[in-house]
């Protein structure tokens, strides 16, 4: 009996072999394929496709981008398969998921390494020596690192109101399946819930949990706010990504091209950051619209502070997850926190 991860692959083979058998354009076209881990309309939809009209605009139709948002493919963990195996040339790749292939980049599920300032957090990211670290451990697993950014605060939706760890005490809150957020929400004094993200909104609205985590644009996409009273930022986390290439891919480019693909690659890291906040801004407006009586709130720093200290043991566990490297490359977070 075939699996659903079979039907799922033997899809997406049919996908490829139906854009592969296209009628010709008259000239030889050079597909690139990436997909991504979110739905059309999302900030890492927004960078695929902006890359593709880039990509497009700059070789004059000579290269065709696709973009596969998620499910079309499969899995995350489908994604990644097909990244290895060079069916797909491009992806996006969540630490929430990649953290099984390399733990080290767990790093960024971590609650307080980032700081309150938006602008520092992206200069850290961006860092030469964060970007080389990465660089390391995709190259050990066969993958090539292309790029990390936020996509922006992560936010809690809540049925009762939560400024102290106190009030977590006993609540179900559902976090993926990572043992540094179960860890993390633990230290809170939560119950930890892992939940598959699409019975989230059912999950809340039949009161099997009380609250769950996610960045702005997902809760308005996904109407968690609808079945939830309160929405907090603690500002504790960003949700971050990565994109990822397959080594092959990049080396079979031609100088050129790979000239062309790293000016394209820079410009969108500085254009994602102005799309992810224009979209999280006016993504928090329809909520404000859609429910008035919804209760938005910003933890103070005093608040914060007293989540960051329960928080600061799990990197410990965070530790011992991933070894030396990883806290070798939380020693180079910080450091790049801290310049200037």
């Amino acid at each position: 009996m075939r699996t659903l991860r079979d039907l799922a692959l033997g899809l997406c083979l049919l996908v490829l072999a139906c854009e592969q058998g296209a009628p010709p354009t008259g000239r030889e076209v050079e597909l690139w394929r990436f997909a991504i881990e979110e739905t059309p309309g999302s900030v890492q939809d927004a960078y695929a496709q902006r890359f593709k009209a880039l990509v497009e605009e700059r070789t004059q139709g000579r290269v065709r981008v696709i973009v596969y948002p998620y499910g079309t493919l499969g899995t995350s963990d489908h994604i990644l398969e097909q990244l290895h195996n060079g069916t797909v040339q491009l992806a996006t790749a969540s630490p929430g998921h990649l953290g099984k292939l390399i733990p080290e980049v767990q790093a960024f599920l971590l609650h307080f390494v980032l700081s309150e300032d938006e602008e520092r957090n992206e200069r850290a990211l961006a860092s030469a020596p964060v970007r080389d670290m990465m660089q390391q451990l995709y190259a050990e697993k066969g993958l090539r690192f292309v790029s990390l950014f936020s996509e922006g605060w992560m936010a809690w939706t809540t049925r009762e109101a939560v400024h102290t760890p106190e009030d977590f005490e006993g609540m179900k809150f559902r976090v993926m399946t990572s043992p540094l957020l179960i860890a993390a929400y633990s230290a809170y004094g939560a119950s930890p819930t892992p939940l598959p993200y699409a019975q989230v909104y059912s999950g809340l609205q039949l009161r099997m949990i009380d609250g769950q985590v996610n960045p702005v644009f997902a809760i308005q996409e996904m109407s968690f706010y609808e079945v939830t009273d309160y929405l907090t930022f603690p500002r504790h986390a960003a949700f971050v990504t990565t994109v990822a290439a397959t080594p092959r891919f990049y080396a079979s480019m031609s100088p050129e091209h790979q000239r062309m693909f790293d000016a394209i690659i820079e410009q969108l890291r500085n254009e994602i950051v102005q799309v992810q906040r224009r979209f999280n801004r006016e993504r928090l407006d329809i909520i404000r619209e859609r429910k008035p009586d919804l209760h938005i709130v910003e933890l103070s720093a005093e608040e914060r502070q007293r989540f960051a200290e329960r928080a600061r043991p799990v990197r410990e566990t965070y530790v011992q997850l991933a070894g030396e490297r990883g806290a070798r490359l939380l020693r180079v977070l910080d450091d790049a926190m801290q310049a200037p």
